[in-house]
């Protein structure tokens, strides 16, 4: 009697019981507090909050038209008028890049967050239930993980068509199976555990056990892996895009605009140089977090 009062006094995920206020605070507690004393974390999660202020007030930011040539102002350098330069057309470089960030964010978290919900619900599936429908799904994923990424990626968008909604679609193809080996590989763990098998003697379905017992175990993977996976989505965007398989040669993308500015590489680098820099420090900055969450979340993914 005692080992029962036990479990169910240190989890609060029977049925009937309810989170303690008290203890949400202070694991939300140790967690800042983690993710806090990690300098290059903390210093690339205020420049992700900056870029998506950008994203939102972007169109209040820029100091041209964006879209509007001058053909009196071809591929000028940096200078005081344009902080960042002209490209080809004579548009400013630091307009596009502004609201360009809009769109590279709204890719790349739109095809994460599609791809974290496709695996995870795999992933539960195959970890809970096992037999054939474990097989089927983990032989599915390691099929689409013999490919690599971005040749998977070209190869779906070669099939749909060009097209920022497609590159969507692709880069939540390949992200997919890693959200349903990680989420799976928390289910198998959270099933054998006390508390699960006190829910299940007790008569609850699968279903309830599956989403109020064995989801939350599973949150913390969640977020890490979905943190390291968008400087991941936001390079393979940025790369299809080059490849002119994403965004229009006319749409502010960072990956267009580095398309659009190779021709002219030897006579006005600055064109490559600032879109090139802006996905590698927001690639960074989102990689950084993800280090930094994972410390702070779930130390044991280290390993």
């Amino acid at each position: 009697m005692s080992d029962n009062s036990a479990v169910m006094g240190t989890n609060s995920s029977i049925p009937g019981e309810v989170i303690a206020p008290e203890k949400t605070k202070g694991r939300a507690g140790v967690f800042f507090r983690k993710f806090s004393k990690q300098k290059m974390p903390l210093v690339a999660a205020f420049f992700i909050i900056l870029l998506f202020l950008i994203a939102i007030f972007g169109p209040f930011l820029t100091p041209y038209n964006p879209d509007e040539p001058n053909y009196d102002a071809l591929m000028q350098g940096p200078s005081a008028a344009h902080w960042a330069g002209t490209d080809e057309y004579g548009r400013d470089i630091l307009s596009r890049l502004i609201d360009g960030t809009r769109l590279t964010l709204a890719v790349s978290l739109s095809s994460v967050l599609i791809a974290g919900v496709l695996g995870t619900i795999l992933g539960l599936v195959s970890g809970y239930y096992g037999g054939w429908l474990d097989r089927i799904i983990m032989r599915g994923s390691d099929v689409l993980f013999s490919f690599p990424d971005l040749l998977l990626a070209i190869g779906i968008v070669a099939i749909l068509g060009p097209g920022l909604s497609n590159v969507v679609i692709a880069v939540a193809v390949f992200g997919t199976p890693s959200f349903a080996r990680i989420i799976r590989s928390v289910t198998l763990s959270a099933k054998e555990t006390l508390f699960v098998e006190a829910a299940r003697s007790m008569g609850a379905k699968n279903r309830r056990i599956i989403w109020r017992h064995i989801f939350p175990e599973t949150v913390p993977s969640i977020i890490v892996n979905l943190s390291m996976k968008i400087g991941g989505a936001i390079l393979a965007a940025a790369s299809l895009s080059f490849l002119g398989m994403g965004a229009k040669p006319t749409e502010p993308d960072w990956g267009a605009m580095l398309s659009m500015g190779r021709d002219y590489l030897s006579i006005a680098p600055h064109i490559v140089y600032f879109p090139g820099l802006a996905i590698f420090l927001t690639v960074l900055a989102f990689n950084l977090v993800g280090d930094g969450l994972r410390d702070a979340l779930d130390p044991k993914m280290k390993n």
